[in-house]
């Protein structure tokens, strides 16, 4: 059975004051309000991690890094390191965001260096894709997706799977308001699940969760969440505002 998960991406936002109120209020928001087999993740800024996964130790609130740099270690100014993050106990980090390749240039080659990287050190890995405006308009989104995740993905062993979680954003639906239908999020969902069982086998294909990200909310969540694909969701804006993360989290 594939988990159920929700992650809250909350990218440059909040200090360490804010984060601590904020993870005080989802803690209580969420205690007694999650189902067994959903799993809730928050990925703080680099310098809030420390602090967030000392604080959720005891909960039922996993963190997550929403990078890390492809290099065990070095001269890498500003970059921080997959032992970095297990050190301070933070076993999972978000890869490939939308964000990421479009303001600092990650290719799918660099991606796929971070992704054995994090594997290779014990992290689990939330791995993004997804198209721009331009590509759905033309009607080249599937051959996108289908390259991001070949390229970045499919030199690893089945095994390494185990400790993968897709993330399927449509750039275009990504803080802007618009929201790909929940047809289209399972159309894309369904696509890249025929994908893994086309080189992996219906084994992996089932077992791997793959998430939503793209203006979720409270409002839309459980529509995007019923259909048969979408295990859950990648949040962003609405996952730093306790009661709407929790309203979220209820619908799946």
């Amino acid at each position: 059975m594939r988990q159920k998960i929700v992650a809250g991406n909350w990218k440059m936002n909040k200090n360490l004051d804010e984060a601590k109120k904020l993870i005080k209020q989802l803690k209580k928001e969420i205690k007694g309000n999650v189902n067994e087999d959903t799993r809730v993740i928050i990925a703080p800024s680099f310098v809030n991690l420390h602090y967030a996964a000392k604080k959720t130790k005891k909960s039922n609130i996993e963190v997550a890094a929403q990078n890390m740099h492809q290099s065990k270690s070095g001269a890498f100014t500003g970059e921080v390191s997959a032992d970095m993050l297990t050190n301070i106990g933070v076993n999972i980090v978000i890869l490939g965001h939308s964000e990421r390749r479009e303001y600092f240039a990650e290719t799918d080659e660099l991606l796929a260096k971070k992704v054995d990287t994090a594997l290779g050190q014990g992290l689990e890995v939330i791995f993004c894709f997804g198209e721009l405006l331009e590509d759905r308009k033309s009607g080249n989104h599937f051959k996108i997706v289908e390259n991001q995740i070949k390229k970045a993905l499919f030199h690893l062993e089945k095994s390494n799977y185990a400790n993968i979680v897709l993330a399927y954003e449509p750039v275009w639906a990504i803080g802007t308001g618009e929201t790909a239908t929940p047809e289209q999020a399972q159309e894309i969902h369904a696509f890249v699940r025929e994908l893994f069982a086309k080189e992996y086998g219906n084994e992996v294909a089932d077992a791997i969760s793959i998430l939503y990200g793209g203006s979720v909310k409270p409002a839309n969540a459980k529509e995007i969440f019923s259909k048969p694909d979408v295990d859950g969701g990648l949040i962003g804006g609405a996952a730093l505002k306790a009661e709407d993360f929790k309203a979220i989290i209820k619908s799946i």
